[in-house]
């Protein structure tokens, strides 16, 4: 959990919050919630401060027998917008082609997660996924892909809850229109709709 987030401030502002739309907070059923929303917000905003880059220091050489691209796909992502406070969610799909040094699988979910668990925009993300890969394994190229559903699309204003927003971010050889279509072509876009 992220050492980051301040509880009791937290809990605090959500008290005041209450108070502000008219409800008591030392009523029964809410003289929890601050202390659960402070809770919830720790494991929200756990990528606060965190080194996304760390999770790819113990890549593994492999000298000129790559170049084959690797896929990883349908990663649950779940982040909050910074606009609203609302969470969006959905799937990341990450790709690469190794340079010189590939990475275990463990670690792309693991800068996904860094990366989304603080106040977010979608597109941002996935520039933010791309380059901390980009600077971390020095692929030949790398694609990242995310769909997602968002609170403040769904939950208020035009209310499409069945909208799904999705964005590409890429790097080197997978910039490229012709590489890109035959990532999108193993991803099998438009035969699923990936944000859940």
């Amino acid at each position: 959990m992220s050492e980051t987030v301040d509880r009791e401030r937290v809990a605090a502002a959500v008290r005041e919050l209450l108070l502000a739309i008219g409800a008591d907070p030392d009523s029964p059923e809410l003289a929890s919630t601050p202390a659960r929303v402070a809770e919830s917000y720790t494991e929200f905003f756990a990528g606060m401060g965190q080194d996304p880059a760390s999770y790819l220091s113990d890549a593994i050489p492999v000298g000129a027998d790559t170049g084959e691209l690797v896929l990883v796909r349908d990663l649950t992502l779940r982040s909050m917008c910074e606009h609203h406070l609302l969470p969006f969610r959905g799937r990341a799909h990450i790709a690469y082609r190794p340079g010189r040094s590939v990475v275990g699988l463990s670690a792309i979910p693991r800068v996904v997660d860094a990366l989304a668990a603080r106040p977010q925009v979608q597109e941002r993300l996935g520039e933010q996924i791309a380059q901390t890969l980009a600077d971390g394994l020095a692929p030949e190229g790398v694609l990242v892909l995310l769909e997602a559903r968002h609170g403040c699309v769904s939950d208020r204003g035009v209310r499409q809850a069945d909208a799904v927003t999705v964005t590409v971010a890429s790097r080197g050889v997978l910039a490229d229109p012709v590489q890109q279509a035959a990532v999108f072509a193993l991803l099998g876009q438009g035969g699923s709709d990936g944000a859940s």
